[in-house]
């Protein structure tokens, strides 16, 4: 366990009106109290590569009425940047606009030219606006262009060295693109494209001319906020000011009736929202339906305007979580004995695991958890036609897309396609190079890590003064988020005596915790934990505010209790 490092210098710039519980935590982040500002008003300004050439290519297509197409991806970000697409070009006065999005059995990843020839077939559109994908659909892009079809991308994925010949593409991540933030989510991608081509329009009297009432991209932003939580990108000022913005329009309930039906069925208050809601009851739900069926019932869930079919859509994907749910644990329980009946030395560096029968759509979520399990990155690969489609989860020292292509360039033609970020990405190899790929992948992780062995310390903000262990700071520090990656919240540690403890729902621990040297005892919860057999413990916990019967009191979050030394 380790403590971050306060910078004092940061420490002693910050004004007197933050508390100085808070200034520790700021300051132990790096963050100056310039960055602390969350309106608006502090957003980065647009400037893409390319944005020009896209403005203008949707310009025209809403002056002739061009039909749009939109074409997403089948996970929360890109249904969320689905709905603000649609949503933002019907404020915008497109009558011809619609969306269309890959069913992973059937198309495949982003802008395949499966998708694109179901496009063709169902929808002729004249313009393909892609959104959260395409970066790396060069044929698809090009089996568009060739029937006529122009085609923006919009991503935030790593590109390759080269890129699509798309008539634009809208990415921060592109070599030349100068916006400052290169943390956007898909959905972040596509609000800026729109709210660009707002400020582009009203500028050329659009709006006016057409009698169209000034659109207020405001109204997306709780969509926003849903997609830039669910996809787990670093939360810089850039993301914190979309996802505050959309918490607050979702806690005064100006948001998509699916998102209050999705929050409803998952038992949460819209009122006392926060980011981990989204993240951890509001995500999974709307994911659900792109692993195992079809993202398209939550693109139509949050698109709705009707409450009576946001319930309606929010149910279905209520029954798709609790199916995905089932299959996840039967599949995480096979993946952990496989590992354990493995030689130790083939799980030190990496995992490479596969089975006939898992499910594609899962195997994202059981790489997930074994990575956080076994502190190395973890590829889990299922059976997809006449090839294996992996997903790999990854660790901060290793950047996994960069080390694919290292395996791609060391071992030619083992992977057929693979696309992704510093820790996520996926692939497609063929089902007899599956050890081929599980010995190359393991070298390759070994060699960039010197042979030194991953390790994981748990970051802590100290050890509090027992006064600060207080409900009034659980409260400060619920009103200073959103809290995410790479703006952690605050864990902390200290030794306890534990008072009670009793098993509840089969599998967590309730406990009541007395810090050692105070009188005061505090209400605690550990999932996943057993009861110890021990009094005196060391634990690491989160502050979080426990609403029960009216009655609202702190209770210690638990994330790592043991037996102290």
């Amino acid at each position: 366990m380790l403590s971050r490092a306060i910078d004092q210098t940061l420490f002693t710039s910050y004004s007197e009106d933050i508390p100085v519980f808070l200034k520790k935590i700021y300051a132990a982040r790096g963050v100056a109290e310039s960055q602390l500002s969350l309106t608006l008003a502090e957003l980065l300004r647009p400037d893409f590569s390319e944005l020009d050439k896209a403005l203008s290519l949707l310009e025209q297509a809403l002056t002739e009425q061009k039909r749009i197409l939109i074409i997403g991806d089948f996970d929360a970000d890109g249904a969320t940047a689905s709905v603000v697409a649609m949503k933002s070009l019907r404020m915008m006065g497109a009558k011809q606009v619609d969306f269309l999005v890959p069913n992973r059995f059937e198309h495949g990843y982003g802008l395949s030219p499966e998708i694109v020839n179901l496009a063709i077939k169902e929808k002729q559109p004249d313009l393909i606006i892609t959104v959260d994908n395409g970066i790396s659909s060069f044929d698809g892009a090009d089996l568009a262009k060739d029937a006529g079809i122009n085609v923006i991308i919009t991503d935030h994925h790593l590109p390759s060295d080269s890129v699509p010949k798309a008539d634009a593409i809208i990415n921060p991540n592109l070599k030349d693109c100068n916006f400052p933030s290169k943390n956007l989510a898909g959905v972040g991608v596509c609000f800026y494209l729109f709210s660009s081509l707002k400020s582009h329009l009203q500028k050329n009297g659009y709006f006016a001319n057409n009698n169209i009432p000034l659109p207020d991209l405001r109204h997306v932003l709780d969509l926003v906020a849903l997609g830039t939580v669910a996809d787990v990108v670093k939360l810089d000022q850039n993301n914190r000011i979309l996802i505050s913005e959309g918490i607050r329009r979702i806690r005064a309930k100006q948001c998509a009736p699916g998102i209050l039906a999705l929050l409803e069925i998952s038992k949460r208050q819209a009122e006392t929202l926060q980011a981990s809601d989204l993240g951890f009851s509001v995500a999974p739900r709307l994911n659900a339906a792109g692993r195992l069926s079809d993202i398209s019932r939550g693109i139509k869930c949050l698109l709705t305007d009707d409450m009576n079919d946001a319930r309606r859509y929010a149910q279905e994907l209520e029954a798709f979580n609790q199916k995905r749910r089932i299959e996840q644990e039967r599949i995480q329980l096979e993946a952990e004995a496989i590992v354990k009946a493995q030689e130790v030395s083939e799980s030190k560096f990496a995992l490479s695991l596969f089975d006939p029968s898992w499910h594609e759509g899962i195997v994202g979520i059981v790489a997930g958890k074994l990575k956080e399990m076994h502190h190395c990155p973890c590829a889990v690969f299922a059976k997809s036609g006449d090839c294996l489609k992996g997903s790999i989860r990854s660790i901060p020292s290793v950047h996994i897309k960069d080390l694919l292509d290292l395996v791609d360039r060391q071992n030619p033609g083992l992977i057929l396609k693979f696309g992704g970020h510093a820790m996520a990405a996926g692939l497609s190899i063929k089902p007899e190079d599956f050890w081929h790929f599980k010995r190359a992948f393991s070298k390759a992780i070994k060699q960039h890590l010197d042979a030194k062995i991953p390790t994981v310390e748990l970051l802590t903000d100290g050890e509090p003064e027992a006064f600060d262990i207080s409900l009034d700071n659980a409260q400060l520090l619920a009103d200073s988020g959103p809290w995410g990656q790479g703006f952690e919240e605050p864990i902390f540690y200290g030794n306890f005596e534990i008072v009670e403890q009793r098993v509840v729902g089969e599998k967590h621990l309730k406990c009541r915790l007395k810090l050692m040297g105070d009188t005061r005892i505090h209400d605690a919860i550990a999932f996943f934990q057993a009861p110890l057999d021990t009094k005196q413990v060391t634990v690491a916990y989160k502050l979080s505010i426990n609403t029960w019967r009216g009655a609202t009191n702190l209770q210690l979050m638990v994330e790592q209790i043991s037996a102290s030394e």
